[in-house]
């Protein structure tokens, strides 16, 4: 697996920190991911973020995850999510132009999938849309219930932040094609249980596209936990 730095994305206000993981053959797909919540701690180095990067790698997607304002190298403040919007659709076009013609994905975890599934539900180079742990009951999903693109949702069964109840409420309002993943045990950042995240995944997108049918798939038991 090859690892590429990127550390001059344009963004709005000024560069973007960057990390581009590549799979070892020419890549499928290319993913923008979003980080949790900046003033609490996000990054794009948040552990499940990153095995969020190095599964998607390993299913051959290169996996483009980014600093928003503010955090890290990267230049600006936090903006209560506007700003960040345009953090992201400025990461979606350096991935344009970096891998022409591929299928793009949408991915976040936290405030960083509210971000992506909102810009993401509106973007017609967007193919598929990946939340991790959304705070459903804190921000609006309106975008995604009324989208079409495949969604793919993973949250912890103990996730102290925002109920799988309420996640679930959430999952039985979007259209298909839709998949919900819910790891057991699990709170809200994974704890100890990261890897779970990256193994769901590849579970999940790993025969991605033999899978496009405009359904779900099969219900099944993955490693991770239960599939919905």
């Amino acid at each position: 697996m090859a690892h590429e730095t990127v550390r001059e994305i344009p963004g709005p206000v000024g560069a973007l920190e960057s990390r581009l993981d590549l799979p070892d053959r020419p890549p499928r797909a290319v993913a923008v991911i979003g980080h949790p919540h900046p003033l609490l701690g996000g990054t794009m180095h948040t552990k499940a973020v990153y095995q969020t990067a190095k599964a998607l790698a390993r299913i051959g997607v290169a996996a483009l995850r980014f600093n928003f304002r503010g955090v890290g190298l990267s230049a600006g403040t936090f903006d209560e999510g506007g700003g960040e919007r345009d953090d992201f659709r400025a990461a979606i076009d350096f991935a344009a132009a970096r891998f022409p013609g591929l299928p793009i994905w949408a991915a976040g975890m936290s405030f960083g999938s509210w971000i992506a599934l909102s810009v993401g539900a509106d973007d017609p180079r967007v193919t598929l849309l990946i939340a991790i742990a959304p705070p459903v009951d804190r921000y609006a999903y309106d975008a995604v219930k009324a989208s079409t693109k495949p969604k793919f949702i993973i949250h912890g069964e103990e996730d102290e932040v925002v109920s799988v109840r309420e996640v679930r409420k959430l999952y039985g309002e979007i259209p298909e094609p839709r998949e919900l993943v819910v790891i057991d045990g699990a709170d809200h950042v994974f704890d100890g249980k990261t890897s779970l995240v990256g193994e769901a995944i590849e579970d999940l997108l790993g025969d991605f596209e033999k899978d496009v049918t405009g359904n779900t798939k099969s219900t099944k038991d993955t490693k991770a936990g239960k599939v919905d």
